[in-house]
């Protein structure tokens, strides 16, 4: 049985993360680290945004940065100023080619493309079981499903969502402004609204996006994209140059952040995907940081919820029952949240950077009812 120092399961955005991070620290640099992953990370599969004040660790990657997002619904329209905050686009094959590239003059990494079947830990190891070998280490970073909670359409939210990125055949765009949600176009399956962040004056990322209990028909992702192009963009001749598919659960389920002491959930798989938003890029980049400070500094990584974590994942608790019970639209909630505070306090919020004073100056612009029932419900649920 092969025997590293860490082993990173799954060479996503999370492994990847905390492998560039890891071989960043002189003293942690040389250790004997194990990737795993079936797939190799060679197609341009997703795209991340994310919003932050400084410069960040992967900004030589950022493809585009917006400093200002638009608001649209039918009777209300915003250009929000982001002020301290950059919004920024990083593309997943440049986010996998610049860790990798990273990674070419370390012998001490080692890759391989093995299907994951198990990971379980004794009092001292950590065990990978794959379709070829068994791999042990004194940590295992978990970023696979193994051990993902059951969701189902009573616990979550889906958000699922198709986009394409467009090439005009002239100027069409104003790449100083996106489009962070134009509730514009119809509701009829819950919470929905479309993506727009124009790159150049003739490409931008058009993308569709939900928030309902289950998936709609393949097809009504393309049939909404091709309406809105033409009838809201007011654009007829465009190539499409990209595609993109996913879902993201937004779960009142427990996604936990350890197994054990030597096994250690990342990124989605540790919870790190924010359930009201279904951001992760920002927050993964967060946890990895922490990690990598306490592997410098020789602590146990325990992966903890703090307690303004606790306060931060009650909140969007509570923002997914008031959903999934109907009690008020997405479109309702959104609304209210934007049309009332500043852009800036709003990104603080949804980034988890705000103060509780500020908290409660977003909150108080919501209807008490829904949110007061629903927050005592999550408060008092076993998870």
């Amino acid at each position: 049985m092969k025997k590293y120092d860490y082993i990173i399961a799954g060479s996503g955005c999370a492994g990847l993360s905390l492998l560039y991070r890891i071989l960043q620290e002189p003293i942690l640099q040389h250790k004997s680290i194990l990737v795993i992953d079936k797939d190799s990370k060679k197609t341009n599969d997703r795209t991340w945004c994310y919003w932050e004040k400084e410069t960040g660790t992967f900004e030589a990657v950022v493809s585009a940065k917006w400093n200002s997002l638009a608001f649209l619904t039918s009777d209300f329209k915003k250009n929000l100023d982001l002020g301290s905050y950059t919004y920024k686009m990083i593309q997943g094959i440049d986010f996998y080619n610049f860790v990798l590239d990273s990674v070419k003059k370390f012998t001490n990494v080692t890759f391989v493309q093995e299907n994951i079947l198990s990971i379980s830990s004794d009092e001292n190891f950590g065990i990978v079981k794959t379709n070829l070998a068994n791999y042990t280490s004194k940590i295992v970073f978990n970023s696979t499903s193994l051990f993902n909670p059951v969701i189902t359409e009573k616990n979550s939210l889906l958000q699922h969502f198709k986009g394409w990125v467009i090439k005009t055949e002239t100027a069409q765009f104003d790449t100083n402004v996106g489009r962070l949600m134009d509730f514009t176009i119809s509701q009829e399956h819950g919470a929905t609204f479309m993506y727009v962040l124009p790159t150049s004056k003739t490409e931008a990322l058009i993308e569709y996006t939900l928030f309902t209990p289950k998936l709609i028909e393949k097809e009504a992702y393309d049939n909404a994209l091709k309406k809105y192009i033409k009838e809201d963009l007011n654009i007829d001749k465009y190539s499409i140059k990209h595609q993109e598919f996913g879902v993201i659960p937004m779960s009142l389920a427990n996604f936990k952040r350890t197994e054990s002491n030597t096994i250690i959930n990342i990124g989605t798989a540790g919870g790190f995907t924010k359930a009201s938003s279904g951001y992760t890029f920002q927050f993964i980049q967060k946890n990895v940081s922490e990690i990598v400070l306490n592997l410098k500094n020789n602590q146990p990584i325990l992966n903890k919820t703090t307690f303004k974590d606790r306060i931060y994942n009650w909140y969007d608790r509570t923002l997914i029952d008031v959903l999934l019970s109907n009690k008020l639209t997405g479109k309702e909630v959104f609304t209210r949240i934007f049309k009332k505070n500043s852009p800036e306090k709003i990104l603080a919020f949804l980034g988890n950077e705000s103060t509780i004073k500020e908290d409660f100056s977003i909150m108080k612009n919501l209807p008490i009812l829904p949110f007061v029932t629903s927050g005592i419900r999550q408060l008092f649920i076993k998870r």
